[in-house]
């Protein structure tokens, strides 16, 4: 492992050049460094875990990147991109698509209040509330370091599930909190990446000798059976998850679960919260003259 000063944005860029293959980018507030320092690291000819340089384009739109990003993923590469506010939920339609075809994408979003009367770039969760039903699998970190273990985690079980991630953190609080961040060297990565679960999806990409036809109509008896075939994927997604985090803590040595707990055991008073929030909680659990409080970290949200 290496021990790095980073913020957030930064450590989950990190993350997410190590582990894909190709990005569409838009840049929005604050999200725009994460991409910035994926094209920095391409630029400079770093190798990602399958020994390529990550292939990054600019688009017009958050839109055309979440539409380059279905298509890229369709052909069988592990596609990224990363976003916040409005330019969420301009890739929203492409969303429900990328998760009914079950194909691996990881959208990192640093999350930004929503624009209604008045524009305003800080955190809320406005936007990622918005993709809550498209499919996505919703994991929300709470630090810089937590946010470079959730993005591993969210490639890592994207592949093996075929569930696409939504892996989100507060804009601001969390994507630029500057903290030490201890990475993982390839090597490390490698021993823990599913490349047989990888090779199974690229066997599925479309190309012109491997073709496929996708979008359909479907009567409504067909349609549902599709729909609950993935139900059962669904349904298996949080055990591997924690599968996931457990092979991270082999070569860390940091926990992680889908729902902590922290306070006391005879708590009359417990906060239920996702992101930056539950280290401040933290502080005035330790800190309160009496023992009534704990508090439920959500990382799974869906």
């Amino acid at each position: 492992m290496k021990r790095e000063i980073l913020d957030g944005n930064t450590a989950v860029a990190k993350a997410s050049y190590k582990l894909s293959e190709i990005s569409f980018i838009y840049p929005i507030t604050p999200s725009s460094t994460m991409a910035e320092v994926c094209d920095e690291m391409a630029n400079a000819g770093e190798k990602n875990i399958f020994g390529s340089t990550m292939s990054i384009t600019e688009m017009q739109s958050e839109g055309g990147a979440s539409g380059a990003l279905h298509g890229a993923s369709l052909a069988g590469s592990v596609a990224t991109t990363f976003t916040s506010s409005q330019g969420l939920l301009l890739m929203l339609p492409n969303m429900y698509k990328i998760a009914g075809e079950m194909l691996p994408v990881v959208i990192n979003v640093a999350s930004r209040s929503l624009a209604t009367h008045a524009l305003n770039i800080f955190c809320d969760h406005s936007d990622v509330m918005s993709a809550r039903q498209t499919g996505f699998a919703m994991l929300s970190s709470a630090s810089p370091q937590e946010a470079y273990d959730f993005a591993v985690a969210s490639f890592l079980t994207s592949i093996k599930t075929r569930v696409p991630f939504l892996h989100f953190f507060d804009g601001f609080r969390t994507s630029h909190e500057i903290n030490v961040v201890n990475t993982f060297e390839d090597e490390e990565l490698k021993k823990i990446y599913p490349f047989e679960k990888l090779q199974q999806f690229k066997q599925n990409g479309i190309s012109p000798n491997n073709p496929h036809q996708y979008g359909t109509s479907e009567s409504e008896d067909i349609f549902f059976q599709g729909r609950e075939r993935a139900n059962e994927i669904y349904n298996t997604l949080p055990d591997v998850l924690y599968e996931t985090f457990k092979s991270i803590e082999t070569i860390s040595g940091r926990q992680h679960k889908c729902f902590e707990y922290y306070g006391s055991k005879t708590a009359k008073y417990v906060l239920v919260v996702m992101g930056s929030a539950t280290n401040t909680i933290k502080q005035f659990i330790d800190f309160a003259k009496n023992k009534d409080y704990g508090v439920l970290k959500v990382n799974l949200y869906r």
